[in-house]
């Protein structure tokens, strides 16, 4: 069974990138470049999957996830 997530990738303040996987929360990660966080946002999401299933709890599946802009003039 393949379970497909959304990611979110912010720059970090002191460089690099953070990223989140909203569905599963407190599945953070980091890393200095787009390469890098995407494998440990991978071994992240795994670990968390993983602890999941060994306490017994539900692994959520992302329904309708919508992710959009909003654009704000500042006056």
């Amino acid at each position: 069974m393949t379970i497909e997530y959304t990611i979110i990738i912010h720059p970090a303040e002191e460089g690099g990138y953070w990223a989140e996987i909203p569905t599963l929360p407190g599945c953070y990660s980091q890393g200095e470049t787009l390469d890098e966080v995407m494998l440990n946002i991978r071994q992240a999401m795994e670990a968390h999957i993983k602890a999941l299933k060994e306490d017994g709890q539900e692994i959520p599946v992302e329904k309708g996830l919508i992710i959009s802009r909003i654009e704000f003039a500042m006056v």
